[in-house]
């Protein structure tokens, strides 16, 4: 049985008081830190990446002892993910979105907190503690930054549209596609950015910061919040092959502020449609 409006806006509220607190939490100068590899490339893990898994897996329990708990430290690169969508409850967590950035002082990562139920997003809380911009939606009860409603950017022309687009480093077979999507696109909008918080992405479409996204393959817990970020600020969210989004496997991600949009992003993947 799914969660009533009340029930869920109650959750809402203490899921993005968890996300600040593991936020907070994080140095916002990093010291020197052990990093480890992840598989893939550029895959890194650090101590505060498993620390604020382990807060966040302990108090998401507390809140929901039934739900099944994903988070991106507990599986590797390419490793199977467990059956979300057939799960009745679950939460998918990134616990540090953009590792590398925080790595190198660059302040631009979030935790990313979404709660699903019968595998579809019903919560998504995006925080981003340097910026002290926490990002939150409610399955039909629209998205909020900071408490304030947002919306997403529609009516852009495309010459002065801007894409968020990722490189999906991890996988060395999509390099060169992904450039060859790039160079497709450019002609086509102002300009693009690289910024490597996918999370943020989503967040930043959702707030009209920005026009889409595009990324031939991320993993469940990379969009798991943002997706509902654009969804309930009034954007789509698909795969990139146009089916719904999976949060059992990783996939190709195409978001749009509106329809034209859209169709820029699939003509610069499908170039023959």
């Amino acid at each position: 049985m799914r969660s009533a409006p009340e029930e869920l806006k109650k959750l809402a509220a203490a899921l993005e008081a968890l996300a600040r607190a593991a936020g907070d939490a994080l140095p916002k100068d990093p010291p020197a830190m052990a990093v480890d590899d992840k598989a893939g490339k550029a895959n890194f893990v650090t101590e505060y990446d498993r620390r604020t898994q382990e807060y966040l897996e302990k108090e998401c329990r507390a809140l929901v002892p039934d739900a099944f708990f994903v988070g991106e430290e507990s599986y590797e690169t390419g490793s199977e993910l467990p059956p979300v969508s057939a799960l009745a409850k679950s939460f998918v967590i990134d616990p540090i979105d953009g590792t590398t950035n925080f790595i190198r002082g660059q302040r631009h990562s979030a935790v990313s907190i979404g709660y699903l139920e019968d595998g579809e997003p019903v919560i998504g809380i995006v925080y981003d503690p340097w910026q002290n911009e926490c990002f939150a939606a409610v399955r039909g009860q629209g998205a909020r930054l900071n408490g304030q409603p947002i919306r997403v950017s529609a009516g852009t022309p495309a010459a002065s549209a801007l894409i968020l687009f990722g490189t999906s480093p991890y996988y060395a077979d999509l390099r060169r596609q992904s450039l060859v999507v790039l160079d497709r696109l450019l002609p086509e909008i102002a300009d693009f950015r690289r910024a490597g918080s996918a999370a943020l992405d989503f967040a930043y479409v959702a707030a009209g910061r920005a026009d889409g996204f595009l990324e031939l393959r991320l993993s469940p817990w990379d969009y798991a919040a943002g997706s509902l970020l654009i969804t309930e600020a009034g954007g789509s969210i698909t795969g990139t092959d146009g089916r719904p989004l999976r949060f059992d496997a990783p996939g190709g991600v195409l978001a749009a502020a509106d329809d034209a949009i859209r169709g820029i992003l699939w003509k610069a993947l499908y170039p023959e449609n």
